[in-house]
C-alpha cells in the first residue's frame, strides 16, 4: 500500500526545490537571534558595504528604525522606503531594504523551522514550517500540511500565529508580505493583514487562467525569485483607507502587464475582458500607475461613466495611493488640470471630457496637447453614448492610446446602433488583451452563482405557487401593470423576503420597468406594510428606499427592451418646470428622512447627489431592505451584503449580466449565491446572455442546481451524519478527535446545504426527513464541541487537538437579526400572556439563545434576569432600560469578584476593558502581567498568566460580545 506523504517530507521536497532548481540560498535560522545576525549581514551585501562592514551601533541604529512600526502596514512603508544611515565615520549611507525597480536584484534565501518564542513576554512556543527571507527580511512564509487535511488547516494554523507569534520578540515576522498555504495538491496564496479571511486566498494561474494548483507547479510559476520579489515590490497595494494589504489576482497581473506592454510598444489600442465583480478597479490603478511612470506619457486620464463613479473610484484610488487623484467638479476644472502639466493623472467623468473637447472655449486652451502622448483608461468600454465621444476623443487627441475594461463586451450578435453604426468592442478598441470570464470567477470562488426563479402573472405570485414560468412572453402592458398583478408581486416580495435574505442579514434591489411603476410600487408596498403593522403589532416593516431621475413634464410610464442600461446620471435637469415624477420622488425623500433622521432633498444636482451617496452608504451598511430603482445602481455598484434582485423590468445581455452582478459578490459561508427573482419572462434572455458574456458552455456553472437536487444531495449526507450519530444523544457518546472530526464534517455538510435550500421558496422543514428540532439539537451538540476545542485553544495546551484545524463555519449558524434586543422583544411579550404561555416562551428563548453561537456565552446571564427581574417588570417598564441596568450591575459585579479572586489591580482590568471595546484588541502578555498585584515566579508565570487571559476571555464572550443589538 503506498505510503502518503507526510508534512515533514512535503517542507523537505519544497526546500530541496528551492535551493537546487531555483537557486536559493539555504540559511541556518532557528531564533530571533540568528535570523536578527542573517539580516545584519544581507543588509551589507544588499547595500554593497562589504568593505565597510556595519559598525554594532550602525546595525543597531538600522534594526530600531526597521522594528519601530507595530503593524505590517507600518512595517511595510519602513521596507519600501530608503533609510539615512549616519556613520560612526561621519558620512551618511542610503540604506535600502529591498530592490522595487531591479527586482530581481535582491538576495534570496530560505530556512525552516524557526522557532518564536520569548520569555519575558511568556508566549507560546511556535515552529514556522517555511520561511523565504529577502535581504535578510522574512517576506514570505509557507505552511504546510499533509496531503489529505483540509487546506483551511493550514490558514488557521497562520491565523494562530498571527494571533500569537509574529509580533513576539522584535517582530520581525511582521515583515510578512505574502502568505501561502498547502497541502501538497492545493496550494493558495494571500496577503498578510490585522484580519485574515480564507475567502480573500487566492489560487495561481497561468495566462489563460488555467489554475495552476499542485505545490512543485505553483513553485515554479510562483516562486521564482525575480516573480515573488516582483509580487511584493509591484503587485502588493498598501490600502492607505484600511491601512492593509492588498495583493493581486494572477488575471488581474496579466491585464496589467498586457496594456504595459502594449503602451511601451507605442501602437494600437486594447481592451480587458474581466467579469463584472472581479474588482477591475484595483487593475486598472496599478496599471495607471505603472504608465504614469513612464517617462515617453505625459498625461494618463482614466474616464467613468457617471459622477456617482467619479466619486467611488476618486476613493478607492485615492484609498490605492493617498491624494493620488482629484476628482474634477466642472468640465473648467477638468481643463484646469489636463494643461497642468504636474498633473499626471486625471479621472474624471465621459460627460466632461467629451465637453472640453468639443467646446471652442475650452478647445483653444487644449490645443498644445493634441500630438501630447495620453493614455486613456475606460472603466467601461461601452456606454451607449461612447460611440461618438470615442470619436472625438480620437479625433482632438491624436497621438493617444485608448484602453478599456469591461465584463460584458459587444460583439455582432448584441451590437447596438451608434450613429447608426454598428460598433463593437473590437472595433472601437482594437483586440482583447486579457480575458477572464464570469466561469473562470465562479471557479475561483471570487464571484457566487446565481440562483434564478421565474414567476409568472398568469398565475397567482406567491411563495406556494413558485414554479409558475412563463413560456411566452406578455406583450400586454395593461396585463403587465394591472393593479392585481402588482399587487400579487407585493404580497410576494413581502412574503419570501427574509428567506431570500436570510432574515434580513443581506439585503436587496428591486428594478422595474419605468418610474411609473416604480412609483406604484413604491405606493403598494407602503400601504400593504402599515396593514401588516395594524394586524400584528410586533411586524417589523422592511425598509424601502427609492431613487429615480426625473425630467420636465416627462413621460413616466416609458420602457423599452436594451441591451444597455442607460443609467441615470445622479445630475438633474436644470429647469424649475412641474414634474409629476419629481413631486413622487419629493414625497419619497420625506419618508427616507423620516426613516433616517435625515434631511435630504433633490432640489439640485448636488442634493441629489448627496441623497444618492447617503443611499449607497445604507445600503452597503445593511440599513435599507429593498431598494427600489428603475435602472439607477444596476451597474458599477458593489455591495457584498446585497444577495437578492428582484425583477419586473425587461433584461437584456449587457443589462441582464450586470444587474444580476449586483448580488454576486463573496462575503461569507452563508450568502452562498445571488438570488434573482424574475416576475417577467427572462429565461431565454438569461441563458442567452450567459452563453454570450461565459465564452463558453457555462449555464450548469453560472446557475445553481434546481431544489430537488440540492435535496436529493442533503438527504444523502444526512444519511452520512445519522451513520455516524443516529440521534443527538449518540454525539456524547463519540470517544476519538477522528469520530468527533467525523460528526463535525458530516453536520457541517448538511448545514451547509440547509442553508441554500432555505433561500427556495418551494422549500419546507417537511422535506428534512428528519424533525426540525433533531436538527436543532444536533447543532446544540456541534456547539458544546466547538465551545470544549475553544476552551482548550484558551488554555494553551502544549498539544492542540487536531479538531483546533477545522473551520466549524459558525456564520452558517448565526443569525444577525437574532441578538439580545430580539430576546428582550420575545420577553417584552411575554407580560400579557397566560402562565402556560409563558413557560412555553421562556423554553423558547432559552432554546433560541442555546443554539445561537454568540448569544451561548450569556445563557446563565440572560436565565438569571428571567428568573429574578422579569416578574417584577411593570406594563409601561421599558424592557431594555430595565436589562441594561441589570448587565450593568452583573459587569460591575463580575469584575469586582475576578479582581478579587485573581489579584488583579481594578482601574488596569478596566482600562484593559475599555481599550477592548473601543479598539477590539485583546490584552497582550505584558499587559495582562502590568495588572497583577502580585508578580509571580517565573516558573509559574505561563499557568498563572493562562489562567487570567481565560477570565478575561469568558468576560469579555459574556458582557460585551454580541450585545449590539442591545
Amino acid at each position: 500500500m503506498q505510503k502518503t506523504q507526510s508534512e515533514f517530507e512535503l517542507e523537505q521536497d519544497l526546500i530541496q526545490h528551492l535551493t537546487t532548481d531555483l537557486h536559493y540560498d539555504w540559511v541556518d535560522v532557528h531564533d530571533e537571534a540568528s535570523m536578527k545576525n542573517n539580516l545584519r549581514q544581507q543588509i551589507e551585501i544588499h547595500n554593497k558595504l562589504q568593505h565597510l562592514p556595519l559598525t554594532d551601533g550602525e546595525f543597531e541604529r538600522i534594526y530600531l528604525h526597521l522594528t519601530a512600526g507595530n503593524t505590517v502596514f507600518e512595517r511595510t512603508k519602513v521596507l519600501r522606503d530608503y533609510y539615512t544611515l549616519s556613520r560612526d565615520d561621519g558620512t551618511q549611507k542610503w540604506i535600502r531594504f529591498i530592490n522595487q525597480e531591479d527586482w530581481c536584484c535582491n538576495e534570496f534565501q530560505v530556512t525552516n523551522q524557526v522557532r518564536q518564542y520569548n520569555a519575558e513576554q511568556q508566549t507560546r512556543k511556535t515552529r514556522f514550517d517555511v520561511t523565504i527571507l529577502i535581504n535578510g527580511l522574512p517576506l514570505v512564509q509557507i505552511e504546510l500540511k499533509r496531503r489529505g487535511l483540509e487546506l483551511k488547516e493550514a490558514f488557521h494554523q497562520i491565523d494562530r500565529y498571527h494571533r500569537d507569534a509574529f509580533w513576539v520578540g522584535s517582530g520581525l515576522y511582521l515583515f510578512t508580505q505574502i502568505f501561502i498555504i498547502s497541502n501538497g495538491v492545493n496550494t493558495k496564496y494571500y496577503a498578510n493583514n490585522k484580519t485574515l479571511d480564507f475567502e480573500q486566498t487566492f489560487f495561481w494561474a497561468d495566462k489563460d487562467n488555467n489554475l495552476i494548483t499542485h505545490l512543485r507547479a505553483f513553485t515554479d510559476e510562483f516562486l521564482k525569485p525575480c516573480h515573488i520579489a516582483k509580487m511584493i515590490t509591484h503587485y502588493t497595494i498598501l490600502n492607505e483607507t484600511g491601512k492593509c494589504l492588498m495583493v493581486m489576482r494572477p488575471y488581474q497581473l496579466y491585464a496589467c502587464e498586457a496594456i504595459i506592454e502594449r503602451v511601451k510598444g507605442a501602437s494600437h489600442n486594447g481592451y480587458i475582458w474581466h467579469t463584472t465583480g472581479s474588482g477591475k478597479t484595483l487593475t486598472s490603478f496599478k496599471a495607471s500607475q505603472v504608465i504614469m511612470g513612464m517617462e515617453e506619457v505625459d498625461k494618463v486620464i482614466f474616464v467613468v461613466d457617471r459622477r456617482d463613479l467619479d466619486y467611488q473610484t476618486a476613493k478607492e484610488f485615492n484609498a490605492f495611493q493617498k491624494d493620488s487623484v482629484d476628482t474634477t467638479d466642472n468640465t473648467r476644472s477638468l481643463v484646469k488640470q489636463l494643461i497642468d502639466t504636474d498633473t499626471k493623472l486625471v479621472l474624471t467623468t465621459i460627460q466632461k471630457l467629451n465637453t472640453a473637447i468639443t467646446k471652442e472655449n475650452h478647445i483653444t486652451k487644449l490645443e498644445h496637447l493634441q500630438d501630447k502622448r495620453i493614455v486613456f483608461i475606460f472603466d467601461e468600454c461601452h456606454r451607449s453614448q461612447f460611440g461618438e465621444t470615442h470619436r472625438n476623443i480620437k479625433k482632438f487627441f491624436r497621438n493617444s492610446q485608448l484602453f478599456g475594461f469591461t465584463g460584458t463586451p459587444i460583439f455582432a450578435e448584441n451590437v447596438n446602433l451608434t450613429m447608426g453604426i454598428e460598433q463593437t468592442t473590437e472595433m472601437l478598441f482594437d483586440d482583447c488583451l486579457h480575458k477572464y470570464v464570469i466561469v473562470d470567477a465562479i471557479r475561483d470562488e471570487n464571484v457566487l452563482r446565481f440562483s434564478v426563479e421565474y414567476l409568472g402573472e398568469n398565475r397567482k405570485v406567491n411563495p406556494s405557487h413558485s414554479d409558475a414560468i412563463l413560456t411566452q412572453p406578455i406583450e400586454s402592458k395593461e396585463i403587465l401593470e394591472s393593479e392585481t398583478r402588482l399587487s400579487q408581486v407585493t404580497d410576494y416580495i413581502l412574503a419570501c423576503h427574509d428567506a431570500k435574505t436570510g432574515h434580513r442579514e443581506f439585503t436587496a434591489i428591486f428594478c422595474v420597468g419605468s418610474v411609473e411603476l416604480l412609483i406604484r410600487y413604491y405606493q403598494l408596498f407602503k400601504i400593504k406594510q402599515a396593514e401588516l403593522q395594524r394586524q400584528n403589532p410586533h411586524y417589523r416593516p422592511l425598509k424601502i428606499a427609492t431613487i429615480f431621475t426625473y425630467a420636465p413634464n416627462e413621460p413616466i410610464d416609458k420602457e423599452s427592451v436594451s441591451d444597455m442600461l442607460d443609467e441615470e446620471d445622479i445630475v438633474l435637469p436644470n429647469t424649475k418646470t412641474p414634474s409629476s415624477s419629481r413631486d413622487y420622488l419629493d414625497s419619497f425623500i420625506l419618508d427616507y428622512n423620516q426613516l433616517f433622521s435625515t434631511n435630504k432633498s433633490a432640489k439640485d444636482s448636488d442634493s441629489f447627489r448627496d441623497y444618492y451617496v447617503d443611499i449607497a452608504e445604507r445600503v452597503k451598511n445593511r440599513e435599507i431592505d429593498i431598494l427600489l430603482v428603475v435602472n439607477m445602481f444596476l451597474t458599477g455598484f458593489d455591495s457584498k451584503p446585497l444577495n437578492t434582485l428582484y425583477v419586473d423590468k425587461n433584461l437584456r445581455y449587457h443589462g441582464l449580466i450586470q444587474a444580476f452582478s449586483r448580488t454576486n459578490r463573496i462575503l461569507n459561508k452563508k450568502k452562498s449565491q445571488g438570488n434573482i427573482v424574475c416576475f417577467r419572462n427572462l429565461k431565454q434572455n438569461t441563458d442567452d446572455a450567459i452563453r454570450l458574456f461565459s465564452n463558453k458552455n457555462a449555464k450548469s456553472i453560472v446557475l445553481v442546481q434546481p431544489y430537488n437536487e440540492y435535496l436529493t444531495d442533503y438527504r444523502e449526507k444526512l444519511k452520512i451524519l445519522l451513520d455516524i450519530a443516529n440521534n443527538p444523544a449518540a454525539v456524547d457518546l463519540l470517544q476519538t478527535d477522528e469520530e468527533k472530526e467525523a460528526f463535525i464534517k458530516a453536520y457541517r455538510d448538511v448545514l451547509r446545504l440547509r442553508n441554500i435550500m432555505n433561500t427556495f421558496v418551494e422549500h419546507d422543514d417537511d422535506n428534512l426527513v428528519v424533525p426540525a428540532q433533531m436538527l436543532e439539537d444536533f447543532k446544540s451538540k456541534y456547539l458544546d464541541i466547538y465551545d470544549s476545542v475553544r476552551r482548550n485553544q484558551q488554555e494553551g495546551t502544549d498539544s492542540p487537538s487536531p479538531l483546533a484545524e477545522i473551520d466549524f463555519e459558525l456564520s452558517l449558524i448565526h443569525r444577525d437579526d437574532i441578538n439580545v434586543g430580539y430576546i428582550l422583544r420575545l420577553l417584552g411579550e411575554m407580560r400579557d400572556m397566560p402562565e402556560d404561555k409563558k413557560a412555553e416562551r421562556k423554553k423558547q428563548v432559552l432554546d433560541i439563545v442555546s443554539g445561537d453561537t454568540r448569544l451561548r456565552s450569556k445563557q446563565a446571564l440572560i436565565q438569571q434576569f428571567i428568573e429574578n427581574d422579569l416578574s417584577r417588570l411593570k406594563q409601561d417598564d421599558d424592557i431594555q432600560q430595565i436589562f441594561q441596568a441589570y448587565l450593568d450591575t452583573e459587569k460591575q459585579k463580575a469584575i469586582d469578584e475576578m479582581c478579587e479572586r485573581e489579584s488583579l489591580k481594578p482601574d488596569i482590568i478596566r482600562r484593559m476593558i475599555e481599550k477592548y471595546l473601543f479598539e477590539g484588541r485583546f490584552p497582550r502578555t505584558e499587559e495582562m502581567s502590568e495588572a497583577l498585584i502580585n508578580q509571580p515566579k517565573i516558573l509559574q508565570r505561563k499557568k498563572i498568566f493562562e489562567h487570567v487571559n481565560q477570565k478575561l476571555k469568558t468576560f469579555f464572550d459574556t458582557f460585551i460580545d454580541g450585545l449590539e443589538g442591545l
